[in-house]
């Protein structure tokens, strides 16, 4: 059976208010040709079809369009809900798109129950698993304490339940959307840590042929049957040196996987310049940017006068101007958003702590920093949903 894996669309999501709707309607548009054009068995779509949980009324048309094509195709296609999706939205009327061939799967309670394909070979059972917030479904899953690695496990155990009940040789796909150990992240996905920890051991998804993952933006392989397809165009200027893909992949009568990447339509490549900006505006080297989006870092010791002006004059598609003055790290005059890069909500609290009081929190504050931020995210996402 061959699928095509993609996730990630983030459908009404701009870039650096780049509008990217025609670029996200150019990829509809590929992901159908390719299914016809290869020949897939079936399209597997790992969340994050919207950008937010009330997505502007052109991502929604989009949408339907693309169900209409996919639809029409006559290819089934499994769909699942992600931390940035509304799962009571996305799944509106899934009843009925199912009988078009379109399974939408984003109630977390459906979790053992699959879509079952069938080819020459057999049966291929394919199980969604909808983005599992922690603390809204560990009634669900019967876990003491709310964590993805708990709740992931929990809903697997459903499904390999499930698949011991069918024939011999039925084949088993999964679709998931979580961060799983060993995957690069980029800018652009939004944090989904509970209790200090937002990635789970790829064992989870132990037994099961292929498991089709979304939420990371980039295209990654985290074992051979265990992959991201990353998102179809990019979202943040960290995604410079992504190749932006889909997964074709045959599964074979035995289970044996092979996979292939099919490259997706980018409007323009992105580029991370950084320097003075006399240089950058001089260098022949970087001639082969000047039609890319450019994010430039500007390193002048004394803020240079009209930059952005300049830099569009040879970069006219610059859209971020970062300054990052070289300094040295202990001078005083050394930016707070420099200072913070790349440090949790986790952290950034209890240097706060150590700040006001002269010491760090203990074990049991740092447990109650935690527990105050699951809240918070779990009650943004109950009030998400609830809109």
């Amino acid at each position: 059976m061959r699928l095509l894996h993609t996730s990630d669309w983030h459908l009404g999501r701009a870039f650096h208010r780049v509008n990217m709707l025609d670029a996200q309607a150019g990829f509809i548009g590929h992901l159908v040709d390719t299914a016809r054009e290869r020949e897939a068995d079936a399209v597997v779509v790992s969340g994050d079809v919207y950008d937010r949980a009330v997505p502007p009324l052109a991502a929604v048309q989009l949408f339907d369009d693309a169900l209409h094509r996919l639809a029409d195709l006559g290819v089934p296609t499994i769909m699942i809900s992600g931390n940035h999706d509304s799962a009571r939205r996305l799944g509106v009327g899934a009843g009925l798109i199912d009988r078009a061939g379109i399974h939408l799967r984003t109630d977390a309670t459906a979790c053992g129950t699959p879509v079952v394909l069938t080819d020459g070979h057999g049966d291929v059972a394919f199980y969604g698993l909808p983005y599992l917030e922690p603390a809204l479904v560990k009634d669900e899953f019967g876990v003491d304490k709310p964590g993805h690695e708990a709740v992931l496990a929990a809903a697997m155990d459903r499904v390999r339940a499930d698949l011991a009940t069918r024939a011999p040789g039925t084949r088993s796909v999964v679709l998931a959307h979580a961060f799983v150990t060993g995957g690069a992240v980029s800018d652009s996905e939004r944090d989904i840590t509970v209790g200090g920890v937002a990635s789970v051991p790829a064992g989870v998804f132990d037994g099961v042929d292929y498991t089709a993952l979304g939420h990371l933006h980039g295209s990654q392989t985290i074992s051979e049957r265990v992959r991201y397809s990353g998102s179809p165009l990019p979202y943040s200027f960290s995604e410079a040196d992504h190749r932006k893909t889909m997964w074709l992949v045959d599964l074979g009568p035995d289970g044996s996987l092979d996979a292939e990447r099919i490259d997706c339509p980018v409007p323009r490549g992105l580029a991370r310049l950084r320097g003075h900006l006399d240089d950058l505006l001089a260098d022949p080297r970087l001639a082969r940017h000047e039609d890319a989006w450019v994010e430039a870092t500007l390193t002048d010791p004394v803020r240079p006068a009209d930059p952005m002006a300049r830099l569009t004059e040879r970069f006219p598609h610059t859209l971020s101007l970062v300054f990052d003055p070289d300094r040295a790290p202990q001078d005083p005059d050394v930016s707070y958003a420099r200072r913070l890069a790349g440090r949790s909500e986790q952290e950034i609290a209890e240097d706060f702590v150590a700040h006001v009081r002269g010491a760090g929190p203990d074990p049991s504050e740092q447990a109650v920093l935690r527990d105050a931020f699951d809240a918070v995210r779990a009650d943004e996402t109950v009030r998400e949903t609830a809109r």
